[in-house]
């Protein structure tokens, strides 16, 4: 779940402090990018260096400081990040969030956070216990920040009780089962395509495209981020991927990706047709390589399996199919028909006249028309958020 996740890593001034390094490096075990934000007196308890050199990221400790990126560090880090945990959370870090007071680099971060935080306190029992911090923690918590509680055991201080910070292991698996919980997609299962078909003339040609595969890729893991598992059929690429959300099968021509999804179609709530597979493959393949005997070779070629218009006959009527269309001319006018004609719920359309986008490109620039005849336009974007907005739509479409 925190595979791909970008993660501030609050630490304040407790003796627990000593363990946001290990808690840096579980979360990058996990898979997350991570940036630490500190305070003065958290940095008496851990060295600047040694929370940089395990993060490889600068720390930001000071509101002004020439060594910040920018004169607004704390907006800035709090874009760039999915979550905020703050471990170790003393008294003071708490009672500041609570009552809004932003007057160090840690606080202002907070405040200007507004997506999900994590706190794991670590103070005194009896500070635990005290009226204003219960109060407080109550208060965060009817605000929708979550608490990962203290533990009971012996404390720094020679007091026995409830107090320590929680294990980083703990934290983590905290987190994990948070996000699993309330993920936007757990537990559906999705078959996505991508890549291209290699359609053999011989053991050594084939009849192929231009398509790399990354927008299926980025599709998958966008998924898997929003807590669906997948099945990705994948025609020849060099892309790799490493999410056990994903499971992975390769197919080299249109036949074998046929087989794959008609394998696994039933089993899917949402299937994305993402691959440009061969409309044509050779009618006969031949078993040795062909020698060039003349000024010309004419191959006799046949029609591929149209895969998206069989799983269309398939679909049932809880399960989504998507498909995507890449057009040169009346692109408007050929994604509705195939929209329809196929049986989609919606299909995203991009043209190879929009400079930056289809193959061979990190960028796609695309346009969602839904069966209800809702046309949603894009912009040019990096393949990675185009994926969020195809998976945007899919959860609207769910809800």
């Amino acid at each position: 779940m925190l595979k791909g996740k970008k993660i501030l890593l609050g630490i304040s001034g407790g003796i627990a402090a000593y363990k946001s390094a290990f808690l840096i490096r579980l979360l990058q075990k996990a898979g997350a990018e991570v940036k630490v934000v500190c305070t003065h007196n958290a940095l008496e308890f851990i060295t600047p260096i040694t929370l940089e050199t395990l993060s490889r990221n600068k720390i930001y400790s000071d509101l002004f400081s020439k060594n910040n990126d920018y004169s607004t560090e704390h907006i800035s880090l709090t874009d760039w990040a999915d979550i905020f945990i703050v471990a170790p959370a003393t008294a003071n870090i708490i009672g500041k969030l609570a009552n809004g007071i932003a007057d160090d680099a840690l606080s202002t971060s907070l405040i200007a956070f507004n997506k999900k935080i994590y706190l794991a306190p670590s103070m005194n029992c009896k500070m635990v216990q005290h009226f204003a911090v219960q109060k407080n923690l109550n208060y965060l918590k009817e605000n929708n920040i979550e608490i990962i509680e203290p533990a009971e055991g012996f404390l720094a201080c020679g007091y026995e009780g409830s107090g320590r910070m929680e294990e980083p292991e703990q934290i983590i698996r905290f987190i994990e089962n948070d996000l699993k919980k309330k993920s936007k997609l757990n537990g559906k299962k999705f078959l996505v395509t991508a890549g291209p078909t290699y359609e053999a003339i011989d053991p050594v040609r084939f009849i192929g495209n231009r398509s790399s595969g990354m927008m299926g890729f980025c599709i998958a893991e966008e998924i898997a981020l929003n807590g669906g598992s997948v099945t990705l059929v994948s025609g020849p690429t060099h892309l790799q991927i490493n999410n056990p959300l994903i499971k992975r099968i390769d197919v080299s021509c249109a036949e074998e990706m046929l087989d794959a999804c008609m394998t696994h179609f039933n089993d899917s709530d949402i299937t994305i047709m993402a691959a440009a597979v061969a409309d044509y493959t050779p009618e006969n393949k031949i078993n040795q390589k062909i020698k060039k005997s003349s000024d010309e070779l004419i191959l006799k070629l046949k029609s591929t399996t149209d895969i998206l218009a069989a799983l269309g006959k398939k679909k049932k009527k809880n399960q989504v199919l998507i498909g995507f269309s890449l057009e040169t001319n009346n692109e408007l006018e050929n994604a509705k028909n195939k929209l329809k004609r196929k049986n989609l719920d919606f299909i995203v359309l991009n043209s190879l006249n929009d400079k930056g986008a289809g193959f061979e490109f990190s960028t796609n620039k695309i346009t969602i028309i839904d069966n209800h005849n809702n046309i949603t336009n894009f912009e040019l974007k990096d393949k990675k958020e185009v994926a969020k907005d195809i998976v945007n739509k899919i959860i609207s479409l769910l809800k």
